[in-house]
């Protein structure tokens, strides 16, 4: 899959699957695709990766697979729960 045609899937999945799950009353029950924001991607041989987030400050971050052999993809939402520091 193209970079361009990839990082169009991975954004609308992360926007459908945000939408999907948002709670109705909630004050950011809806987003759409701008604002969704690739923080890094790959494409090695025949599959591509992206790390994705959103303006929505609720700790969520995704991440969208390209199985290229299988020409399937996959979204897994993963919440943040704490940041420390390490020294």
């Amino acid at each position: 899959m193209q970079e361009n045609e990839f990082r169009a899937k991975a954004i609308q999945a992360v926007v459908d699957y945000f939408n999907s799950q948002a709670d109705s009353t909630d004050k950011n029950g809806h987003i759409t695709a701008a604002d969704v924001f690739i923080v890094w991607m790959v494409k090695v041989l025949q599959n591509n990766k992206a790390l994705l987030s959103t303006t929505v400050s609720d700790g969520m971050y995704y991440e969208v697979t390209w199985n290229g052999d299988k020409q399937e993809g996959y979204v897994d939402a993963y919440k943040k729960w704490k940041n420390f520091l390490i020294k």
